[in-house]
């Protein structure tokens, strides 16, 4: 249980300040089953905060009339031994604990977990951009082939795992000719990156259950770790889904709960039908994800965050890794921002090394942030 003894009582929130910083993926990202194009552009909602000499940085989306209510407010007020962080303050719990961790001099994961690592942690990661960038293509061999080449390099970056995204035929193919450039492209991937890697595949609720079947059948020879949203929740699908499987001594498993999930998702986890959770963790929040990953492995539950379109939750994710309860991968979105100094992580054999450094282990030029606020951003202060 956290304890906040250590803290100076009057230590107050100063200052809190949002800018959006933009930057780049490494190329352009396109649709999914659901939805259009991607592109190449990230943004990030950077919330800086001050309070007893230090600062700490994080992604909040917290709008800056909440913000001013908060100004004042003291650490007695913030923190609790109960959830860490008091609901009233969990829009900013990210600036938060990287506040808290600066303060204490120790990165996020040993804050949360209360574990110290002498060495590098490392955690596992899996590359998450592989989306339909083939769609102007006429063939099925030229949309493999140019996805192979996407995959490889993800595993020239370091990565060992993959994420792919199906479901072309719940919107922008035809039904069949969708299905089978799925299929196809599942299956040359497995070729390119060979036996040894983890591919997992994200229909974005595309599918129905028959066509599930169909393409878990015909990529059986993939040796798939697991098949996301394949259609929207439903415990009845869900448990016909899992009885096939089971039949064919399929391993394959099913993992849900991003976006707008069904209100009883935890329930039918922990009832054997889904395998693992994924609520968003900046959405969620980690303070809500630590009781919940311990819910979870009672069952056999495995955690795996959503975090996909959230530059910051690259990192995020992986300084959560240690604490939350079952976390099974990482979800990496890989992009750059400006003013936003990363370098303190990187990504070898299919493992994130996470820095030393407190925190979030994120460098922020202060100069850069203090200019793009005063241009595009907001600061509320104490007597301001």
């Amino acid at each position: 249980m956290p304890t906040f003894e250590d803290l100076e009582k009057d230590w107050r929130i100063e200052k809190i300040e949002q800018v959006i910083l933009t930057g780049e993926r490494p190329r352009l990202a396109g649709s999914n089953a659901r939805l259009g194009v991607h592109g190449k552009e990230v943004d990030c909602p950077l919330v800086r905060i001050t309070m007893g000499g230090h600062t700490g940085y994080g992604w909040s989306r917290i709008p800056r009339k909440t913000a001013e209510a908060l100004i004042g407010a003291g650490v007695r007020d913030i923190f609790c031994e109960e959830r860490w962080i008091k609901e009233r303050f969990c829009g900013i719990q990210f600036p938060l604990l990287d506040w808290l961790a600066k303060a204490r001099g120790i990165p996020v994961h040993e804050l949360l977990s209360g574990r110290k690592h002498d060495g590098t942690l490392e955690v596992p990661g899996y590359d998450t951009s592989l989306y339909f960038d083939d769609l102007h293509l006429k063939t099925d061999a030229e949309a493999v082939a140019l996805l192979q080449e996407e995959a490889m390099s993800g595993y020239e970056a370091g990565f060992r795992a993959f994420k792919i995204k199906v479901g072309r035929g719940a919107m922008h193919m035809e039904l069949e000719a969708g299905t089978r450039r799925d299929i196809a492209i599942v299956n040359g991937i497995r070729e390119a990156v060979g036996p040894d890697c983890e591919l997992a595949i994200d229909a974005n609720n595309g599918y129905n259950l028959n066509l599930t079947k169909r393409v878990l059948t015909e990529t059986a020879q993939s040796n798939l770790l697991w098949i996301e949203e394949a259609f929207h929740e439903d415990d009845r699908l869900y448990r016909n889904l899992k009885d096939w499987m089971a039949d064919r001594n399929m391993q394959v498993l099913i993992t849900d709960g991003e976006g707008h999930a069904a209100g009883p998702i935890v329930e039918w986890a922990e009832q054997g039908l889904i395998d693992a959770i994924q609520y968003d963790l900046r959405d969620y929040g980690v303070v809500d994800w630590l009781p919940l990953g311990k819910r979870l492995a009672k069952s056999g539950v495995k955690a795996a965050p959503h975090n996909y379109g959230g530059f910051y939750g690259n990192f995020a994710s992986a300084q959560t890794y240690p604490a939350i309860e079952g976390f099974f991968y990482v979800e990496w979105d890989e992009a750059q921002i400006p003013g936003i100094d990363t370098s303190g992580y990187t990504i070898q054999d299919g493992k994130i090394a996470l820095p030393r450094t407190p925190g979030f282990g994120l460098h922020i030029d202060d100069a850069h942030y203090d200019r793009r606020v005063k241009e595009s951003g907001w600061s509320a202060a104490a007597g301001g």
